[in-house]
């Protein structure tokens, strides 16, 4: 009854703000509460089938991973990913608690999302489930969905074995310590061997509680991908960025013929000097002078 209720809890925060309120007052077993579950959207009921998954009564001991991936229009990915949030606060922090948010506008205008919860193993493909609805409700897919486990179970009862085996020779060796008669290097050698079995005892009993925490709560994945708008462009406005290329190839040959003109100025100065000395009145008649012909010497007459 307690997995059936939270399914509609989650089911309510993804319909309207009204039945949310319902759902979160109701008490366990109340009429409301059981109103409130059988008024979940069609939508969620028929995407219910389609979410993988497989229930903790089915596979005790494996902790589980969801991910989703989710494809919609951009402008309303910030708005379906707010949902999900308040789905998760509506159940409460002992059920479903946000790790993770993420919103970024890639170089290619392109929204990408994601958002990670940690969620009651019992309530985790339900709330997959709602999760797809209210994507759908958006106009939006789900894309991909994986879930990944983990047999923890398995490597909880290995550790508790390897500490019972180890509890044991513990107990042992206290025992010798306690009939007496050893030495001082016998007494020091049980000592260290005490103390190191102590240490891995201790070793298991911290993975142990990691491997509970675990199997006690559902790692679950939103990840929201916008669907990037015109085929090859985006959501990239094509004139805006053929005028921005434009000026800035325009800048750029504008900067380029001012760097040439400033590496050609003093040569082009030079040369318009040389034209001026060139034409010059004294250059003028220097010329002249050197463009006069010479007189050719005559020969005088013989003496008579």
């Amino acid at each position: 009854m307690k997995i059936k209720l939270l399914a509609g809890a989650m089911a309510l925060a993804l319909v309207g703000c009204s039945e949310k309120q319902a759902a979160e007052d109701a008490p366990a077993s109340s009429p409301a509460a059981d109103a409130a579950i059988e008024s979940t959207t069609p939508a969620a009921r028929s995407t219910d089938a389609e979410v993988p998954g497989v229930a903790t009564t089915a596979a005790p001991g494996v902790a589980f991973d969801y991910s989703y991936a989710f494809r919609l229009d951009d402008d309303r990915i910030a708005r379906v990913q707010q949902e999900h949030a308040e789905a998760c606060e509506m159940l409460g922090t002992a059920r479903c608690r946000i790790v993770d948010v993420r919103y970024q506008l890639n170089d290619e205008k392109r929204v990408e999302a994601q958002t990670q919860f940690k969620l009651d193993p019992g309530i985790a493909r339900r709330f997959g489930a709602d999760a797809i609805a209210s994507i759908e409700k958006a106009e939006g897919v789900l894309a991909d969905a994986t879930v990944a486990g983990e047999d923890v179970g398995t490597q909880i009862d290995a550790s508790q074995q390897r500490s019972a085996g180890a509890a044991a020779e513990v107990e042992r060796l206290e025992g010798r310590l306690k009939a007496g008669g050893l030495d001082k290097s016998e007494r020091a050698e049980l000592l260290g061997q005490i103390a190191a079995l102590k240490g891995h005892l201790g070793d298991e009993r911290a993975a142990r509680r990691q491997s509970e925490a675990r199997i006690a709560s559902t790692t679950v994945v939103f990840n929201y991908l916008g669907n990037g708008g015109l085929p090859g462009i985006g959501h990239k406005n094509p004139f805006a960025d053929a005028g921005e290329t434009l000026m800035l190839s325009g800048g750029t040959a504008l900067s380029l013929v001012l760097t040439l003109g400033a590496a050609a100025l003093p040569w082009v100065l030079l040369l318009a000097l040389i034209l001026l000395l060139w034409r010059s009145p004294l250059m003028t008649g220097f010329r002249a002078r050197l463009a006069r012909p010479v007189p050719s010497e005559t020969t005088p007459p013989p003496a008579g």
